[in-house]
């Protein structure tokens, strides 16, 4: 099992639009990163800076690198990008975090 941290940048305002786009998650998509190899999914947002804190558990065999591929994940980029930095594929500006400490 892996277990790997990011950042990605919401834009000022849409907050609660980012949480509701998540709360009604196409199943397609979520069916999609389970059978990529995600096995927990959790998103965190600091208010005050528009930072999203992702972390993502997955199983060492993930074929997380075809998504971008994908035709849904396509169109949920397409989807979130008024409310996130993007690249000019639509895809979020992702920061990779590296664990400095781990209790247990």
């Amino acid at each position: 099992m892996q277990e790997i941290a990011f950042t990605m940048k919401l834009k000022k305002g849409f907050e609660q639009e980012y949480k509701k786009r998540h709360d009604e998650i196409w199943p397609e998509l979520s069916e999609l990163l389970v059978n990529s190899g995600i096995t927990e999914y959790a998103i965190y947002l600091d208010e005050s800076s528009g930072i999203l804190f992702a972390v993502q558990k997955r199983v060492d065999n993930h074929t997380l690198d075809e998504l971008p591929q994908t035709e849904i994940m396509k169109k949920w980029w397409a989807f979130m990008a008024d409310i996130m930095d993007t690249n000019p594929d639509n895809s979020p500006v992702v920061k990779d975090l590296s664990c400095v400490y781990r209790m247990g």
